[in-house]
Formats: structure tokens, sequence, C-alpha cells
């Protein structure tokens, strides 16, 4: 949690440290990381230093394609913690990212009645404040 001497503290940015500033880095690029893993070969989301999947330490960073799946949602009609009252209705939602992993996120661009479990989304960036920018997800267009 980040705070200002004339603003009220923030409860939407993220503390980046040593490990995970290229993820941030990237997204302020506007590219989406995931980790991948050199010896089993899958994808994971949140980043850690280590596969979930078969414990190896041999995992390094991986540009997302941004392309994702809604697998469910909730639209938000209250929050008290700021900024995020202002930002009623929200959608936080889970994606399933194209290239495996799951991802909370915010879904954006949709009006709550078009969302449909599957339905394919892409990313897009956020620009919090700060400088800080993460990663939305809004209905893919058609190819």
């Amino acid at each position: 949690m980040s705070t200002s001497s004339s603003a009220s503290p923030r409860f939407d940015l993220p503390e980046a440290d040593a490990f995970t500033r290229p993820y941030w880095d990237a997204a302020a690029e506007g590219q989406l990381l995931i980790r991948s893993c050199g010896r089993c070969g899958k994808a994971h989301h949140y980043p850690r230093e280590f596969c979930p999947h078969c414990w190896s330490e041999d995992v390094a960073w991986q540009r997302a394609s941004g392309h994702a799946t809604l697998y469910t949602w909730s639209v938000v009609h209250r929050n008290d913690l700021p900024p995020f009252g202002a930002r009623v209705p929200y959608v936080a939602a889970v994606v399933d990212l194209a290239e495996g992993p799951r991802m909370m996120t915010e879904i954006v661009d949709c009006a709550e009645g078009e969302l449909r479990i599957g339905m394919a989304l892409e990313v897009r960036f956020r620009d919090v404040g700060e400088g800080t920018v993460v990663p939305v997800f809004r209905p893919r267009a058609a190819p």
C-alpha cells in the first residue's frame, strides 16, 4: 500500500520488489509477462521463483499473448477501500490465459449483461497512477 501526505491511502497499488520489477516494467510498456518452467514447460501466474507444478527453480519470464477466456466473474457494487469506491460498479474476474495459467483481473469495456463464461478476451493496461500500470481484460474483437 502506498500513501502520500495529501491523499487517502491507496489499496490498489502493488508493491513491486526486485523479483517482480520485470513484470511491472513490462506492463508499463503494454506487455503481459508470465513465468514459464524450463523443466516441465508449464507456465504459471502469479510470478514465483519456482515452478508450482514440478518445484523446479528453472523458471524464466515469458511474454504472454494477451489472449484469455473468461472463467468467472463478480460485479462489485460496493467497496469502501480507496480508490475502489469511486470505480463501482466494476467486474472482478478470473481469466484463463491462452498459455494456461489463471489470473485475477478486471473486465473493462463490457456491459454486465454481455459477460459469458468462455468469452474471448484480450489484455489492455490501465494506468492507476503513481507510475503503476496494471493488466485488465476486455472482450476480444473478432479476427
